[in-house]
């Protein structure tokens, strides 16, 4: 600084000016070098650096909530929970599942059955665990034997099949139980129901369940001796007593819990009851012996009788009588069923149908390639199609419309689900529950 003060003062002289120059075009370049290094420093910066660092940040702004969404939403974000669905997009879309499997949307207990001749349902159980409070295999059944009693079904049981399920998740496994003894016999005879309870708590500790699902109300209609108002109350201090039995076995795994018992029920037939008819007294005077109620909304229509499997008019009017005459606090206790299964019902040149299940169903789309319609009284979707012979027929199947409707149903009446039968149904169903 002082230099440059002297030397305005003083001319310079000519010597003295070629210096100045030459020390400035020296200090010219090393400016120069100094400034295309910055240059080089901030464009490194800026595209190694900062971009990347930037690029995360908006990724993990835009996607974390996209991510989370997917999970919970991913269906309705592909636009297939509809009613304007297609085949092309059933048959493209049905395998296509959520990463998270063990998401639960479905806040309310979920009972799944699982049938031995349908191994897809095993799977299934496996695959989506957690979306299950309950798995019910479909193994046993409780007979008549000459003057006693046997329970036939071990040989279904899979160990190994309850072990996996175990280390993935905390769903409690009940196998089912038919009560095929002959009722008269069975509930009048001390003995024989001593005996049946016997078998069925023996066979929950050894095989370590946590419980069973027993059906019996639809075997007992059958033999017609729920007429009787004798027969009808001894059938239901049966259930009583078994409820007591196996609530007074602590569950192996966790002595905080004892042994469930979930029954399976009919929907009533009419507003004004039958004696055959499971209603909310009956509902109420089990309601301390019984876990749960399974009830078989399902299998509206027969063959005889095309048409919807589960009209979502006649699902609300059962709810509606199960839960009336004081009964509505006890809808937590109810499983509402519905179909993982279709039917197949010839309309002409034939006569009959029957069920079918998801592979039934789609080699059905690839085949026909229907076109859909939409039943909104019923809430289900169905299609027409003529086979080789020329006979004409209507499926009805599940579709992610009427299975979210039927979901949004039991959520506003506060009940649980039960499905029959996971095996049986398209693998994207698993993504609402």
């Amino acid at each position: 600084m002082a230099r440059e003060r002297d030397s305005r003062r003083v001319a310079p002289s000519s010597d003295c000016r070629a210096s100045q120059v030459e020390t400035t075009a020296t200090g010219g370049d090393q400016l120069g070098d100094s400034a295309s290094k910055l240059k080089q420093i901030t464009i490194f910066v800026i595209f190694f650096i900062v971009i990347p660092a930037l690029s995360v940040l908006v990724y993990t702004f835009k996607y974390s909530h996209r991510t989370n969404r997917t999970e919970s939403d991913s269906l309705h974000q592909r636009g297939l929970v509809k009613t304007d669905v297609n085949y092309k997009e059933i048959v493209a879309e049905n395998s296509k599942v959520s990463g998270n499997a063990t998401h639960r949307h479905f806040k309310y207990p979920v009972l799944a059955y699982i049938t031995p001749w349908n191994s897809m349902g095993y799977e299934m159980a496996k695959k989506f665990n957690s979306k299950f409070t309950h798995l019910s295999p479909v193994w046993y059944d409780l007979k008549s034997q000459r003057s006693s009693l046997i329970l036939e079904g071990r040989h279904n049981a899979d160990l190994g099949w309850i072990k996996e399920l175990r280390i993935k998740g905390d769903a409690l496994v009940l196998p089912r139980v038919v009560l095929e003894a002959i009722p008269k016999e069975l509930l009048k005879k001390k003995e024989l129901k001593d005996k049946a309870i016997e078998l069925i708590v023996t066979e929950c500790k050894e095989m370590e369940y946590d419980g069973i699902v027993l059906e019996s109300w639809s075997r007992w209609t059958a033999y017609g001796i729920l007429h009787d108002p004798d027969m009808r109350n001894l059938a239901l201090q049966f259930i009583k007593q078994l409820g007591h039995a196996l609530h007074s076995v602590s569950s192996l795994r966790s002595n905080k819990h004892h042994l469930q018992l979930i029954y399976v029920i009919g929907p009533p037939h009419s507003e004004k009851l039958q004696e055959q008819d499971f209603g909310p007294k009956d509902l109420q005077s089990l309601s301390d012996a019984v876990d749960g109620f399974s009830v078989m909304t399902y299998d509206f229509s027969s063959p005889h009788n095309p048409g919807p499997n589960a009209p979502l008019k006649w699902i609300s009017f059962t709810l509606q009588v199960l839960l009336g005459d004081g009964a509505q606090s006890l809808a937590s206790k109810i499983f509402l069923g519905i179909n993982f299964y279709g039917k197949d019902f010839v309309l002409s040149g034939g006569s009959g149908g029957g069920a079918i299940t998801g592979r039934d169903y789609l080699s059905l789309l690839v085949k026909h390639n229907p076109v859909f319609q939409w039943e909104k009284n019923s809430g289900e979707h169905f299609f027409l199609f003529s086979d080789n012979y020329k006979s004409k027929h209507a499926v009805f199947y599940p579709s992610l419309m009427s299975i979210s409707m039927r979901l949004e149903e039991a959520r506003s009446w506060g009940t649980g689900i039960s499905i029959w039968e996971i095996g049986q149904g398209l693998e994207y169903f698993f993504d609402l529950l």
